[in-house]
This record gives C-alpha cells, sequence and structure tokens, in this order.
C-alpha cells in the first residue's frame, strides 16, 4: 500500500515561506538539501510524519503563477476559532471562519489562508472524517 509522505510547492523567497509556516502551522525545517540551482526545504511537526517540501529555483526572480490546476494544502486543528484568532492576532490575514453545513447539519468548520506566495491552506477543525 502506497504512503503519502510529502507535497512540493514551489516559492520564491525561503525565508518568508519557512518564517510564515512556522508562525502559521508550527512546522520546522527537517532537512534542506542545497544544490546548485535550486534548494529543498522539508517542513514537518510532531502531529504528522506528512512533510510539506518547498522548492526554491535559485534563478527565479518573478512570483509563480499559479494557473487554475491548484486547489488547496489542508491541515486539521483542535480549535478553529481559537486558531482564527491567533491568525489574526500574528498578522496572518485568515479568511472567515466557516460552519460548513450543507444539509443543515455541521460537517466542518474551517477558514483559509494564502501564504506568502498565495498558496490557499485550509485549516480544518478535528472532528468527523477530518482528523
Amino acid at each position: 500500500m502506497a504512503k503519502a509522505i510529502h507535497s512540493m510547492i514551489r516559492v520564491l523567497d525561503e525565508g518568508r515561506s519557512v518564517a510564515f509556516y512556522r508562525e502559521a502551522f508550527g512546522l520546522e525545517v527537517a532537512d534542506r538539501l542545497d544544490f546548485p540551482n535550486f534548494t529543498l526545504v522539508y517542513l514537518s511537526n510532531a502531529e504528522s510524519t506528512f512533510e510539506l517540501e518547498l522548492t526554491i529555483n535559485k534563478d527565479r526572480t518573478e512570483p509563480y503563477a499559479l494557473g487554475d490546476g491548484y486547489g488547496h494544502f489542508a491541515v486539521s486543528v483542535p480549535d478553529a476559532a481559537a486558531e482564527h484568532a491567533r491568525f489574526e492576532e500574528a498578522g496572518l490575514a485568515p479568511r472567515k471562519l466557516v460552519d460548513f453545513a450543507p444539509a443543515g447539519d455541521v460537517i466542518a468548520r474551517f477558514f483559509f489562508v494564502a501564504d506568502p506566495d498565495g498558496y490557499q491552506i485550509e485549516v480544518l477543525q478535528r472532528g468527523g472524517r477530518f482528523q
């Protein structure tokens, strides 16, 4: 059986991205592989073995166009409202907190936030299928 181990995104500024993911989600640099033309930075925390891989192309000077195919990266937290308040206090500009109840019962509580490169991250409260 396959095991998901990481997801990769391309970022323009390593320091800015590492600082954002540390502040927002407590992700720390687990490994950093430096090559002549690019650097790979793996971020993780004690909550999961899954990692976020940042690829920094050293000759890149313009922001990446995210296109119309990118959806979002998601994380789960114990209390979405508390995290939303923390994000606001930290100046991370979270979008509004949503109680998703398409058939009347709340099935998810979440908000989105954009990282420095514009990638959308969904922050879901743990519960139901969102553990």
